[in-house]
């Protein structure tokens, strides 16, 4: 009996509580954002990366912010093009041939805080990854091109709503 007048006592003081973690918004001020669709205007073109990017981007600021999305004019705004999706090749093994082939991602992002233009910006994010030379670039995209765009995508939501 003195087990469950305690329960009832200590139960409702007992709270959920969920914050989001990592961003710097103040949702008294902010509280919608527009992020217009990239294109890609990369000259070599995997076709799966203007969607992949476009998802990440959507599906990023849906789960780490309480934001309410907004077709146009959202407090804060993004908008920008996929500009580079490039290979290269790195290293000389003993025959002459590459080592190793490195593909990178290039985004230019503009930024618009409708809320506080001091925060505004237009800057370019690029990440690479390193792959065996005896792999063709068709093989390894799936694999390495979704763990890219997750990385570009990563620090362009710091840039933007973390503010680090």
């Amino acid at each position: 009996m003195l087990g469950s007048l305690l329960c009832m006592f200590f139960l409702p003081t007992c709270t959920v509580s969920y914050q989001f973690r990592g961003t710097s918004i103040d949702y008294e001020k902010v509280k919608t954002i527009s992020i217009r669709e990239f294109t890609n205007q990369a000259e070599l073109v995997y076709s799966q990366l203007e969607y992949l990017f476009n998802e990440q981007m959507n599906n990023t600021y849906r789960r780490q912010t309480k934001l309410n999305f907004v077709p146009q004019n959202g407090d804060l705004h993004l908008e920008g093009e996929i500009i580079g999706y490039n290979i290269m090749s790195l290293g000389v093994r003993d025959n002459n041939f590459a080592a190793s082939t490195q593909l990178t991602i290039t985004v230019r992002v503009r930024y618009t805080n409708n809320t506080n233009h001091d925060e505004d910006f237009e800057q370019t994010f690029s990440t690479s990854e390193t792959f065996d030379s005896t792999q063709m670039l068709s093989d390894v995209e799936p694999e390495i091109v979704p763990k890219m765009v997750k990385d570009l995508v990563d620090m362009i939501f710091n840039a933007t709503v973390a503010n680090w």
